[in-house]
């Protein structure tokens, strides 16, 4: 199984590239604290996202703003100036907007290209809408 689970912030706005067939992929990097007290530093983790999501990426999403990116670890081979090098990515299968530039608003992308907003916070009522008694359906 190989499977990746980040949360942290971008640095730096999303950048979306077209492959010459016209499907949209995204680059970004996250960073990811790790430690603490004297030892808290950051990972800067690279992300590569594909089609539709990479679109909502380069659409909604700018420095600095904390994100959820879950997906698959990719080890890729390269060679640059007659040395070989390798690389390792993030691809992102879903992506989740922890923050906002609205404060009232959640929103959370995933592989299939949907968009969802939520008036409340993401960990209110953990992420279901607590009706009055009076529109309980029982």
């Amino acid at each position: 199984m190989n499977k990746v689970i980040i949360v942290g912030r971008l640095t730096r706005d999303p950048e979306v590239r077209y492959t010459q067939t016209g499907k949209a992929v995204a680059s970004f990097s996250v960073a990811v604290d790790t430690g603490y007290g004297e030892n808290k530093r950051a990972d800067f983790i690279p992300v590569v996202v594909w089609d539709k999501l990479a679109e909502v990426c380069g659409n909604n999403l700018t420095k600095g703003r904390r994100v959820l990116v879950e997906g698959r670890l990719q080890i890729r081979d390269y060679e640059k100036d007659g040395i070989k090098r390798r690389a390792a990515d993030v691809v992102a299968q879903n992506i989740e907007f922890l923050d906002t530039k609205n404060p009232s608003t959640h929103t959370a992308a995933s592989s299939n290209g949907t968009t969802a907003s939520d008036k409340k916070s993401p960990m209110d009522n953990f992420g279901y809408e607590v009706l009055p008694d009076d529109e309980i359906p029982f």
